[in-house]
């Protein structure tokens, strides 16, 4: 069986695991979005039938990173972004996968995964070697 961590922000990912080996990623997926040009602009959202094609599958669990407000978001962004958390939320209780919130400092403080991006990046090849390689 497998278990997923989900970070549900548009610029997210969805990692797939094996408990039994817990170095090796089974899969790793950017958060699947929808880009919709409307007025001149382009926007991004979440699209939930492609988040049901890679989550629908036999899973132990399910670990969602909690969501909150940013601080100096806008309301259209917090509002996005309640959004997309809601559909991921919503998308896993229909699909009836036992499933875990789990705040971000609290699993990065357990894994030591720095809060700057790039040695978030350097500590995830160290937990997950054989992740880099995969093409």
């Amino acid at each position: 069986m497998t278990i997923i961590g989900i970070d549900p922000g548009l610029n997210g990912a969805i990692a797939l695991l094996d408990p039994h080996k817990p170095t090796q990623l089974v899969d790793i997926f950017d958060m699947p979005i929808h880009v919709v040009a409307r007025g001149g602009k382009t926007r991004r959202s979440l699209d939930p039938q492609a988040l049901i094609a890679i989550i629908n599958r036999p899973l132990e669990h399910v670990f969602i990173e909690a969501a909150q407000a940013m601080p100096r978001q806008g309301v259209s962004s917090t509002f996005e972004f309640g959004r997309n958390f809601g559909i991921v939320i919503g998308v896993v209780a229909t699909l009836e996968h036992p499933c875990t919130f789990v705040q971000a400092a609290k699993w990065k403080r357990s894994l030591q995964v720095p809060k700057a991006k790039d040695a978030a990046r350097a500590r995830a090849s160290q937990l997950f070697p054989s992740a880099g390689r995969q093409a």
